[in-house]
């Protein structure tokens, strides 16, 4: 028995001498050029005529190939080639048809002609949409019910095949916009400027073969659209109404990448959406990796695109990244990394532990483990605790473009509308409402308070006195600060809210945020929430819901307030100044104008601005714009989002920048390098069992060694 426990112990020791026991990965996987992280929001939609969102974007733009992307390293950011042989060729015509000469005043400008010549020689991954028999016919086509039963993702197909990008293929996708079906986030604002894709929207809602079998392939190539070109086989065009310089910028989006018609004609078929085989879900793409495994519940996995035409690491940037190493790789073959997987992680703690331990490569830093990954210095400077240092771990920050406010109604009789009475109420509650707290207590410091919707980085932003909110905040010894409580309890009574009731009927004042459950419709921002309307002693109401109740009651205007965010889509100002264009309008257009504001001198200065370039002219029109915006109050002026991440220190080429959302190509892992510290981090402890043994050992050895006794005993008897 003792032999029998001694030896235990040893194959325990010996078990667990270089083995690691928590490893979340299958085994074969060890060693392997693969880059872990995880996703907390399933995604909705994989196509890129639906998506847009940014838990979509990380899958998305590894996948599909826009014709223009932005350059990894460079800032401000700058658009350079992705598939398109060149920058587009910008063409502008007068109202007779007369070509203009380049720099033109935009008014003059009735029509905007951009050219684009893609590579040749660039092919799609591996699908089976493409897999041909010998005389050149789909293989998987026309399927019936026994050909589908054992199909339930895209690897129940044997056999794939590819085919050369081309021109007709942008076309074909640009088109999809207009799809009735589809149901494009963009085509209300794309359909203002691209011409004739409202009306291919009009024809095929009218069209009785496409309202008649709601499941049926419709062939957008038979459908004529004024707007689009196919001028060759690599080379197409897209007409603009007027002058819209930020077209290009579009260009960098999946909105505009290509989709082959044999990917919709094969998931069109009967039984593929009830097996979720469609495009929404298995994307197709020319980019440097491939969906592999879609479960949005679980785990999401890209593979290398073994058809990949490839790309080289940048050798320019700015000045500090050659001394940040970002430049080592330069002129390398792209993509480095051969397998991306993607775990979900619902809640922030396993997420943080098993970046701790080496399981996941990069990592945000969230309000749980701010003080265990950074601390802050006397003067607001952010350095890395001692931990991450001793781990390697790196440490990344910037002002993200983007802004978070939250909402008035503007169509709400008590919060909306044009009245001084609204007005000031909504004055009022937003300087009540103190934002400097809200970034100290539930973001540790990592937030600039808003003053407007441009955040900074972007052109249209000063950070100086003439860049605060006049309304909200006072300039005092070089520094914005927010007016005082009293300030705005006087605007509540102007309002005719004197102590928070209303003077006529003597009711409290009750207001209604709608919210959507967890984030910002937590208990412990709720409360804040609620403290901070009692300064006005006005009574907050939250109304939480689920997120698809929440998006239906902010189409529909039924909401009062809502928190509300917005990532850039590109660097101009006109991504964000369009979120309060009265045409953009939620209710009225579906737009992205969420609060339903409408101002016609804004109206017409957005009109002016949106076509001109960076010059002090745009610069005086925005601040103009800024001015009516911080008068009206349509938002309380949330913050701006200072980004915070983490990388373990095998993990190299990695540059922070929102708007630069294909950089996994760009990235290189040193597998040796991860191996042997998660080995180390994660040693198991077998000294705990050993002792567990060796004590359970000793304390049956004198019953063993008494039974034996009496054993020898009887046998002698």
């Amino acid at each position: 028995m003792i032999r029998y426990l001694a030896t235990l112990v040893l194959v325990a020791v010996a078990s667990g001498c270089g083995q690691v026991w928590n490893d979340p990965y299958p085994a074969a996987e060890r060693g392997q050029n693969i880059f872990y992280s995880a996703f907390t929001q399933r995604p909705k939609h994989l196509d890129p005529v639906q998506s847009y969102s940014e838990d979509e974007a990380i899958f998305l733009y590894q996948i599909y190939e826009p014709p223009l992307q932005y350059h990894y390293l460079k800032r401000p950011f700058q658009l350079v080639p992705a598939t398109s042989r060149a920058m587009p060729t910008l063409r502008q015509y007068d109202g007779a048809g007369q070509l203009l000469p380049v720099g033109v005043d935009p008014a003059k400008v009735a029509l905007s002609e951009y050219e684009i010549q893609i590579q040749p020689g660039i092919r799609y991954q591996p699908h089976p949409a493409f897999a041909i028999d010998g005389a050149g016919k789909p293989i998987y086509l026309n399927m019936n019910a026994d050909m589908l039963a054992s199909k339930r993702s895209l690897g129940d197909f044997p056999l794939t095949g590819t085919r050369e990008l081309t021109a007709d293929d942008y076309v074909y996708q640009i088109k999809r916009l207009a799809h009735p079906r589809l149901h494009s986030p963009v085509l209300e604002l794309m359909g203002d400027y691209i011409i004739g894709l409202k009306d291919l929207h009009a024809l095929l809602v009218a069209d009785e073969k496409v309202s008649k079998d709601r499941q049926a392939w419709i062939d957008l190539r038979s459908y004529p659209m004024s707007g689009v070109e196919v001028v060759d086989r690599y080379t197409y065009r897209v007409r603009i109404k007027g002058a819209y310089p930020q077209f290009p910028y579009w260009l960098a989006m999946p909105f505009f990448a290509p989709v082959p018609f044999e990917a919709d004609r094969f998931f069109a078929q009967p039984g593929m959406a009830e097996r979720n085989l469609t495009l929404d879900w298995w994307p197709i793409g020319t980019g440097p990796y491939m969906l592999q495994e879609n479960n949005p519940n679980a785990r999401m996995v890209l593979v290398k695109n073994p058809n990949y035409h490839g790309e080289s690491y940048p050798c320019e940037g700015e000045d500090e990244d050659k001394a940040a190493s970002l430049l080592a790789d330069c002129g390398k073959p792209l993509p480095f990394i051969d397998k991306v997987v993607f775990t979900r992680e619902k809640e922030s703690i396993p997420y943080w532990n098993k970046f701790l331990q080496g399981y996941y490569d990069a990592s945000g830093v969230s309000s749980d483990n701010f003080d265990q990954a950074v601390q802050m210095g006397g003067q607001g400077d952010v350095t890395l605790s001692d931990e991450m240092v001793v781990k390697g771990i790196k440490l990344n920050t910037s002002v993200a473009p983007s802004v978070m406010y939250m909402g008035f109604n503007m169509l709400d009789p008590v919060v909306g509308g044009s009245s001084e009475r609204a007005r000031k109420l909504r004055l009022a509650i937003s300087i009540a409402i103190d934002q400097e707290e809200f970034i100290a207590v539930f973001l540790n410091g990592r937030g600039v308070p808003a003053m407007h919707p441009i955040p900074p980085g972007i052109f249209g932003y000063r950070a100086d006195k003439d860049g605060i909110n006049p309304r909200v905040y006072d300039w005092v010894d070089g520094l914005a600060r927010r007016k005082s409580v009293e300030e705005a309890r006087r605007l509540l009574a102007d309002a005719g809210y004197p102590g928070g009731r209303d003077a006529k009927t003597g009711e409290p004042l009750v207001v209604y945020l709608d919210t959507t459950a967890g984030g910002m419709g937590d208990k412990s921002t709720i409360d804040w929430l609620s403290k901070q309307f009692r300064k006005l002693d006005v009574q907050l109401v939250v109304r939480a819901t689920d997120y698809n109740r929440f998006q239906d009651k902010i189409r529909k205007g039924n909401a009062q307030l809502f928190y509300w965010g917005w990532n850039a889509d590109y660097p101009d100002p006109e991504n964000f100044l369009f979120l309060l264009y009265g045409a953009q309008g939620k209710v009225k257009s579906q737009g992205e104008n969420a609060a339903n504001y409408e101002n016609a001198e804004y109206d017409r200065l957005f009109e002016r601005m949106k076509a001109m370039p960076d010059s002090p002219e745009r610069q005086a029109i925005i601040e103009r714009m800024l001015a009516i915006l911080q008068h009206d109050a349509p938002w309380v002026w949330g913050f701006y989002e200072k980004a915070y991440s983490l990388q373990h220190g095998w993990l190299h080429n990695r540059k922070p920048g929102k708007i630069v959302r294909n950089g996994l190509k760009y990235q290189r892992i040193d597998v040796d390098a991860r191996q042997r510290l998660r080995a180390e981090w994660n040693s198991p402890m077998v000294w705990p069992l050993v002792l567990v043994v060796l004590v359970g050992a000793l304390a049956v050895a004198p019953a063993i060694i008494h039974y034996r006794r009496r054993e020898r005993a009887g046998a002698r008897a």
